[in-house]
């Protein structure tokens, strides 16, 4: 079998001839650790979010709050994020009604595109973890993904506030996050930590609540503070004010749980930059490494970040109010469940679809407890649930990838009954040749279609100690266009978001809940 699989010459319109598939051109929580007094903000005209469950002798909020602990040294800090959260309640009036929000389900739904965004956004720029060993974790996704480190922010170059690596394939920025020891940073010896929002108190809360986690999900945006007045004016959370960084400005708001949508802006960045393509800069405070060993699976880009909430309507209404996003998909537990339990879910997108950002919720009343409220309870509330990360060659990256995953990689989900193959060619027609379709069976890679693409997926399990977060890859096949330049591109969100594919990968985690499951009783 050749390294490189094609399309039928009846679909070459959208097959480069270089690659398999066709080549796209381009804490708040609330929790105790034996601090002195926990003080949430008010978040919404003068009241506090609704509160979600208990843990310890503090309230956690659900969806978005403004936290500080009062610890010794840490006054400066406490003004500051008292000063952020008054911010919050300088809003609009209709910032705590809902936006009127209803789930039709797959079938009923029908995709528009207003081109609502409040402000420019212009892509993914990173996703950041926040766990208790930056150095081991962030070599462990380096091997298993094949994305190189190639920048660092830690006490080599000065930061003794915390240790911040960086990995790299493509646009696919990951970075991972531990703290220092706050005893070795004194009022005479600054901490220079590169990240503008990084707080001790909330990074321990932090790792303490969910473990291995992601703390931010990044934009690009064509201006960070613009951004985030705009958010906050319109709703949102505001976790840290705009701050200049060298050339880059960074701001953060809150997104759900305890994960911020973090603006990253830059003062000079060409419009013509290709967004698919290595940048050597991230942001300023970190310093750039010469991976000794290249790495490189064929990952490009962040598609899509999926979060789990406890409750769809409002955590999507409150994103929508903020952000000006629009529906792209939604699928109701009739769409994906099962006999046994369900979810409901929505997709946000940007204007130009190219940032996607998916909620889940658990269904109640069925015979098991979903498996969006099992994410719930290991993660201690909302969270990210997966990171789906988009690359032109997925035959090539799943070779690479499972090579590696008795060895240190990552594992997958186990694979469709043979008879999800057997029926393939039925539902997909002849977007498949003969051989790419036995490629998808060894490989257990999930194929789906719709109208306007293509769309190849498979899933790891749990990447961490817990069952929460989990990878993705995908790609997407189709949906070539031209810009006014004449430039071949691939339209976002190609393919949408298959309902099969969905439905197969709920029964999976399904089956991989009931092994644990039979394992512990």
């Amino acid at each position: 079998m050749s390294e490189t699989l094609f399309f039928r010459a009846s679909h070459a319109s959208l097959v480069s001839p270089t690659v398999g598939l066709g080549t796209p051109p381009r804490l708040s929580s609330a929790t105790k650790f034996g601090a002195p007094s926990v003080r949430i903000a008010e978040t919404r005209r003068g009241r506090p979010h609704r509160m979600s469950r208990k843990c310890g002798a503090a309230w956690r909020p659900n969806l978005v709050a403004i936290c500080s602990i009062k610890c010794p040294g840490e006054e400066a800090e406490e003004a500051e994020e008292s000063r952020v959260a008054e911010m919050g309640k300088e809003r609009d009036s209709d910032a705590a009604e809902a936006d009127g929000f209803k789930l039709v389900g797959y079938a009923n739904f029908v995709r528009h595109n207003p081109r609502s965004d409040r402000f420019a956004v212009r892509r993914f720029h990173h996703v950041e973890f926040w766990c208790s060993d930056a150095t081991n974790v962030s070599r462990r996704f380096s091997f298993g993904l094949g994305m190189p480190i190639v920048a660092k922010s830690d006490i080599s170059t000065g930061n003794l506030a915390h240790a911040s690596y960086l990995l790299r394939s493509g646009s696919l920025s990951f970075l991972f996050s531990a703290p220092y020891s706050p005893s070795i940073s004194t009022p005479g010896n600054s901490s220079n930590p590169s990240i503008p929002s990084f707080s001790f108190p909330t990074f321990q809360r932090f790792a303490a609540t969910h473990g291995l986690a992601v703390r931010a999900i990044a934009l690009e945006v064509e201006d960070a503070e613009a951004a985030f007045e705009t958010s906050v004016a319109h709703g949102a959370g505001p976790s840290h004010p705009p701050t200049p960084i060298g050339d880059a400005v960074v701001a953060e708001v809150s997104l759900y749980g305890d994960v911020v949508l973090r603006y990253v802006s830059f003062k000079q960045r060409p419009d013509d930059e290709d967004e698919d393509e290595d940048d050597d800069s991230f942001l300023p405070g970190f310093e750039r490494i010469d991976p000794e060993v290249p790495l490189d699976y064929g990952l490009r880009r962040l598609d899509h970040a999926v979060g789990n909430v406890p409750e769809l309507g409002p955590a999507v209404a409150y994103v929508k109010r903020f952000t000006g996003f629009h529906e792209f998909a939604e699928f109701t537990a009739e769409d994906i469940g099962t006999a046994d339990s369900g979810l409901n879910s929505a997709v946000l997108a940007n204007n130009d679809e190219t940032v996607l950002l998916p909620m889940n919720e658990p269904v109640s009343g069925t015979k098991r407890r979903s498996q969006i409220q099992t994410y719930l309870d290991h993660n201690e509330g909302a969270g990210v649930q997966h990171l789906a990360i988009g690359t032109d060659d997925i035959f090539r990256t799943l070779r690479e990838m499972r090579a590696r995953s008795a060895v240190g990689g990552f594992e997958f989900m186990p694979s469709p009954p043979v008879t999800y193959y057997r029926n393939l060619r039925r539902r997909t027609g002849d977007v498949l040749t003969e051989e790419q379709t036995r490629e998808c069976e060894r490989l257990g890679i999930l194929v789906d279609r719709d109208d306007q693409g293509v769309l190849l997926q498979i899933f790891t399990k749990p990447v961490g100690d817990r069952p929460t977060i989990f990878l993705e890859i995908i790609q997407r096949v189709g949906c070539m266009t031209k810009d006014e330049q004449g430039k071949i591109y691939q339209k976002g969100g190609c393919g949408g978001f298959g309902k099969g594919n969905f439905s197969e990968l709920f029964k999976s985690i399904e089956e991989y809940e009931k092994m644990l499951e039979a394992k512990i009783t």
